[in-house]
């Protein structure tokens, strides 16, 4: 793992994030849109509304996760929501994604934030993952009212 660095990303990374931006997107059925897909996390990250890391060996971007802010009223605390993990296939369990996860929880505990959440699909097998270090399942149930259709 020492040949794996974790980069936190600037609105100037956009571009070289993009491909596997969209590989993350093209996973969810979404279709590739690349302008798009660079304009976002450009106006994400100049915006300082995301935290993006992304992991990098021999300069390749193989994985990333991105984090954005949010506020717990009852704690009265900042929260991040983990609202994106992905990590190429080719690169997949090798630990690269729980080095992500470990950055995003030093960010979390350096802001002060109170928590990190993040819900995934019922049957994504990265649960075992996110159960080793330390996530736990919610006694909340998370609805979403969709005001536009995907695509």
């Amino acid at each position: 793992m020492k040949d794996i660095a974790i980069k936190l990303a600037s609105a100037n990374d956009a571009i070289k994030i993009e491909p596997i931006f969209s590989l993350y997107r093209e996973f969810y059925g979404m279709e590739k849109d690349i302008q798009r897909t660079i304009d976002f996390l450009r106006e994400r990250l100049e915006g300082n509304e995301s935290i993006l890391l992304y992991a990098e060996r021999n300069g390749n971007i193989i994985g990333f996760t991105q984090l954005y802010p949010t506020f717990s009223s009852a704690s009265l605390r900042k929260a991040y929501v983990l609202n994106d993990l992905y990590v190429i296939e080719t690169e997949r369990k090798q630990g690269i994604a729980k080095l992500l996860i470990n950055e995003s929880i030093e960010i979390a505990e350096r802001d002060e934030c109170v928590r990190i959440s993040l819900s995934t699909a019922k049957d994504n097998p990265a649960q075992t993952l996110y159960e080793k270090m330390g996530f736990k399942e919610s006694s909340f149930k998370f609805y979403n009212y969709n005001i536009r259709e995907l695509n």
